[in-house]
């Protein structure tokens, strides 16, 4: 994953300038930011492979230049880099279709594993839909497309983020009484830390609003244990 193109979007100037020095000697292509309106014009002139964005910026907070991408591009990787760490703000940030969230203080290596794990997923995502167009998975009346990251009934799509497709693909595959959420936040965060924890609950949450479109679906929470998902 060599010259991978970033997005770093902060207005503390002195983090900023440590944390592209230190990408760009890991041979990582950072396109810098001071606030949210640079952040949208350098976006569309770039095309970057994955963001990181601050939440609290001038001009436009992290959390509305999410909305404005997510409008038009579903597929970016999104990380928001913030001191915020309450649920509500966790959760804010995935409604809007983040895909991770990095507390302050953190170690640019930590941003690093992040980044390379999102693009692998999105990797693995684009090469399952050149392999597996046709890859579809029954769910009561939705049908699931893993490859495409879709969940489609009466003639509605729905997109779902490369982590809420990935969690759903966990939950579906067959031989399964229920997943643990061990093996959820192994699999997909590469560890099962009290703050990844947080996030597998919020795209729990966000699945379950998926799936209300067939009320005989249900994503149940085994108490002790991880989830089962039953029609």
């Amino acid at each position: 994953m060599d010259n991978i193109k970033v997005l770093l979007a902060e207005d503390e100037s002195a983090l900023a300038h440590i944390v592209r020095e230190s990408l760009e000697e890991r041979n990582f292509k950072v396109i810098l930011c001071a606030n949210g309106e640079q952040a949208l014009e350098q976006y569309a002139r770039h095309k970057p492979d994955i963001l990181a964005l601050d939440v609290m910026m001038p001009k436009i907070d992290g959390f509305e230049v999410a909305k404005r991408i997510r409008e038009t591009d579903i597929t970016t990787p999104i990380i928001f880099i913030t001191a915020r760490s309450q649920v509500k703000d966790v959760v804010a940030g995935f409604e809007l279709g983040a895909n991770d969230y990095l507390k302050k203080p953190f170690s640019v290596e930590e941003l690093i594993v992040r980044i390379k794990s999102l693009l692998r997923d999105k990797r693995a995502v684009i090469t399952q839909k050149q392999n597996k167009d046709n890859d579809l998975i029954r769910i009561g009346n939705l049908t699931f497309n893993p490859t495409k990251n879709t969940i489609f009934y009466n003639d509605t799509t729905v997109h779902l983020t490369s982590r809420e497709s990935a969690v759903l693909n966990h939950l579906c595959q067959p031989d399964m009484e229920s997943v643990p959420r061990k093996v959820l936040l192994q699999n997909i965060w590469g560890n099962d830390s009290i703050f990844n924890a947080r996030s597998l609950d919020v795209f729990i949450t966000k699945l379950r609003r998926h799936l209300e479109a067939d009320p005989n679906i249900q994503l149940i929470n085994i108490r002790g244990i991880g989830y089962k998902l039953v029609w």
